[in-house]
């Protein structure tokens, strides 16, 4: 009896273990399939990309309509403007998932008492399939924190977060391209300037740029470079008011030119006109009607001296380039080539060391500036191969004073250097030496 009574005992046991083990298992997933109770309140959830139009109204503002025309949004109403895509991009994010703090409110009777009888901002939002819905922001919570939200047609009121309004409450200002030029800058061709500092025209092939005028002559492509992106990013000062802002047409009318320049892209050529009056500066473009202030900044990037676009270094290469240098200084000639990390000259191991110091002379030989004459016998003659042999670049050096003037092959410019420059090239062509025979192993 009792090893009877011991095994129904570990049958009941085994039993009621599996059914522990059963409800612990099943629990979460019962759980799981509980609404939270404490989730945000969604107010919409809509599809961005079936967005066609938003219409914003505010108090004592006239309305704002957005339309869509293929991926582009436009500001049609209450003028035709331009959009600043990523200022709509980022208004229609927030739109398309608002979700509200809490809801306060099941079956609001009394709008007035949310002040959303008279919303100080009404967006109605309309998709393809030509839905329309209108959410309506009143007054902001007791604690200022948060600002009354409801959905046109639905008794429910909610809060949402006062950035949530920030990101939605956008005026005309907000809304419209405040780009002077609507050009990509690596898309730019061709730049030209007229101004104080003459004529000045830059061409594009590739990633390097060009000076064609006033003559041709290697340009330093960093700095106009910089110069092409400044202008692409100008972006106008509409004022406080729209007074302030009436007032730049007369102002740029009766400025001072200061410059004019013009970008060209694959598609077309825009222009953007500088002026000065007093100590604002003012820009007049064609791709949009009116003048605007801009900063003194833009003014000063345009009316560079020629000088400052000039490239004045004697190579191109860089650091890791060379594969044959060929170098001639007085009694000196060394006829460099790489292989993997070493160098080698007719067949002898040369020290590493003391050919990237020749390397690194070479790259760093800069011109104090351009000069029409002066070039004599040269004393220095250096020609490296870069880029696998594809670019091959020779240059000489002659005496002249108490400096120096260079000549690149197939470059009309001459390149004054200072007399430092050139002796710490010589001396490191006269450092070059052998490399230090390996040590036999034990």
């Amino acid at each position: 009896m009792k090893i009877r009574g011991l095994l129904v005992a570990s049958a009941v046991f085994t039993v009621l273990a599996g059914l522990l083990y059963w409800s612990d298992h099943r629990k979460p997933s019962a759980e799981a399939a509980k609404p939270d109770a404490d989730a945000a309140p969604s107010i919409l959830k809509l599809d961005e990309g079936s967005i066609t139009k938003v219409e914003l109204k505010k108090k004592d503002s006239p309305a704002i309509l957005l339309t869509k025309n293929g991926t582009e949004w436009k500001i049609t109403e209450p003028k035709p403007l331009a959009a600043d895509q990523s200022t709509v991009s980022s208004m229609l994010s927030t739109l398309s998932s608002l979700n509200a703090e809490r809801l306060v409110d099941e079956k609001n009777a009394n709008l007035q008492r949310y002040g959303l009888d008279h919303p100080s901002l009404q967006l109605d939002v309309s998709e393809k399939d030509n839905k329309t819905q209108q959410l309506l922001l009143g007054d902001e919570t007791p604690a200022g924190s948060a600002v009354y939200a409801a959905l046109a047609g639905d008794p429910r009121v909610f809060t949402i977060a006062g950035y949530q309004k920030t990101s939605l409450d956008k005026s005309l200002n907000d809304l419209r391209d405040k780009r002077l030029l609507r050009v990509t800058p690596d898309k730019v061709s061709r730049l030209e300037i007229s101004g104080k500092n003459g004529d000045i025209e830059f061409g594009r092939n590739k990633d390097e740029w060009q000076i064609l005028k006033p003559k041709p002559m290697r340009a330093d492509s960093y700095i106009v470079g910089e110069l092409v992106n400044k202008l692409t990013e100008a972006r106008m000062d509409l004022g406080s008011s729209d007074a302030a802002a009436k007032d730049s047409d007369p102002a740029f009318a009766k400025g001072t030119p200061l410059a004019t320049v013009e970008l060209t892209d694959e598609s077309a050529t825009q222009e953007l006109q500088l002026r000065r009056n007093k100590d604002t500066y003012y820009a007049k473009s064609s791709m949009v009607e009116g003048a605007y202030k801009v900063d003194s900044a833009l003014a000063d990037a345009v009316n560079k001296k020629l000088d400052t676009f000039e490239n004045k270094k004697l190579f191109d290469f860089g650091y890791s380039d060379p594969s044959k240098i060929e170098i001639h200084s007085g009694s000196k000639t060394y006829f460099l080539t790489r292989g993997g990390h070493d160098w080698w000259d007719n067949g002898k191991k040369m020290d590493e060391d003391s050919v990237r110091s020749l390397i690194s002379n070479l790259r760093d030989l800069s011109a104090e500036k351009l000069v029409d004459s002066g070039f004599t016998t040269p004393e220095i003659e250096g020609t490296v191969a870069a880029q696998d042999g594809k670019r091959v670049e020779k240059v000489q050096i002659s005496k002249s004073g108490s400096n120096y003037i260079a000549k690149r092959e197939g470059d009309p410019n001459l390149y004054q250097l200072s007399a430092n420059s050139v002796e710490g090239l010589q001396k490191s062509v006269e450092a070059i030496k052998r490399a230090t025979p390996a040590k036999p192993g034990k």
